[in-house]
């Protein structure tokens, strides 16, 4: 009696089993966005000192210890540069009166014409009774005070993940190469020459994109403030160093760049010239930045169309608010490095580089 051979494949995961998959990591990233977040810094300031790491040790110094003076010495810099931003937003917020007086002036100016425009339309808006007018509810309190109770033990929880910062950033630098081979021991045998190319690739598009955009950012805060102090504006530093930075944000930095400056010269200047001049300079800059200096200092590695730059930061920005504009353009270039290293997903790497 003649027997058949079925042979029985595994069945392949469906779409909606892959959309389910999706759905689950994103609520991961949405609840857990903290953790994340502060992982995801972590690896990218390692990614950033690991260079001065490795030339510490190329002159015999102990990978721990020289993880530990470069980290010592960042830190040391950053908090430097915040003493100095510290005290010049005190002396901005000491000025405050003044500037706010302006802004409340502009503000009134604004709602007389747009009440003029509701006359000319004769739109009335009805008058409140006494019967009309909201109440609140002590079910409402109750709510509106447990809301603030969680946003107090939300920003608790966050500063006490920031704590863990350089303590994670300490120990990705100091242990790289024993996490690097334990990374690719994860795997089989068959895959391991794939992931090891993959991993460098991530390594080089990190490494190039962190200390390429920090150069920038710095160039770009150094010439605002050198631009700002032509223009006697005041606080000038504070100024440039917000502009500078938020200058990097693609597309939407060269708008967030005019706040400081616009803010602070509303109380000296009084005609609509300078405003323009300031606009002008920072959106040359911000287009120099962005078709110059960064295909010349980061190069090729980061490359990712201006579709997926756009929908990156709309969507990390959504999640993540500020810190996922930071974080969008790392991310979708390291998605670019997996998708490129996996056959079923290289289309989609190509897309995002097309």
């Amino acid at each position: 009696m003649a027997t058949t051979n079925v042979q029985i494949n595994p069945p392949r995961s469906t779409l909606a089993q892959r959309i389910i998959a999706i759905g689950v990591v994103f609520a991961f990233l949405y609840w857990a966005s903290s953790i994340v977040m502060t992982l995801m810094l972590a690896v990218l300031l390692a990614y950033f000192l690991d260079g001065a790491v490795i030339l510490l040790e190329r002159i015999h110094i102990p990978r721990a210890l020289g993880a530990l003076f470069v980290l010592l010495v960042a830190m040391a810099a950053l908090g430097a540069v915040g003493y100095l931003l510290v005290n010049r937003a005190q002396n901005f917020a000491s000025a405050w009166p003044r500037y706010s007086a302006v802004l409340r002036r502009a503000a009134e100016s604004v709602d007389r014409k747009i009440a003029s425009i509701e006359r000319d339309l004769s739109i009335a808006a009805p008058e409140q009774t006494p019967a009309q007018q909201p109440t609140v509810s002590a079910n409402e309190v109750q709510q509106i005070r447990a809301w603030l109770l969680h946003g107090i033990g939300s920003i608790t929880s966050g500063l006490l993940l920031w704590a863990f910062l350089p303590f994670l950033v300490f120990f990705m630098l100091a242990a790289k190469p024993r996490l690097w081979r334990a990374t690719i021991d994860l795997f089989p045998d068959s895959s391991r020459l794939e992931v090891r190319s993959a991993l460098d690739d991530i390594n080089t598009v990190l490494r190039s994109y962190v200390a390429g955009s920090s150069l920038v950012a710095a160039i770009l805060a150094g010439t605002c403030w050198i631009f700002f102090a032509i223009l006697h504006l005041d606080y000038a530093f504070l100024a440039a160093l917000v502009s500078g930075l938020v200058n990097m944000i693609p597309y939407i930095g060269v708008i967030l760049s005019w706040i400081p400056p616009f803010l602070i010269g509303l109380d000296t200047w009084h005609s609509i010239g300078p405003f323009l001049i300031v606009a002008g300079v920072l959106s040359a800059l911000h287009l120099i930045a962005a078709n110059v200096l960064l295909p010349a200092i980061v190069g090729r590695s980061v490359h990712l169309n201006p579709l997926a730059v756009t929908v990156s930061l709309l969507f990390w920005g959504w999640l993540w608010g500020a810190f996922g504009l930071i974080l969008a353009i790392p991310i979708t270039a390291t998605l670019k490095v997996i998708c490129d290293h996996l056959p079923d997903w290289q289309p989609f790497g190509a897309w995002l580089g097309a």
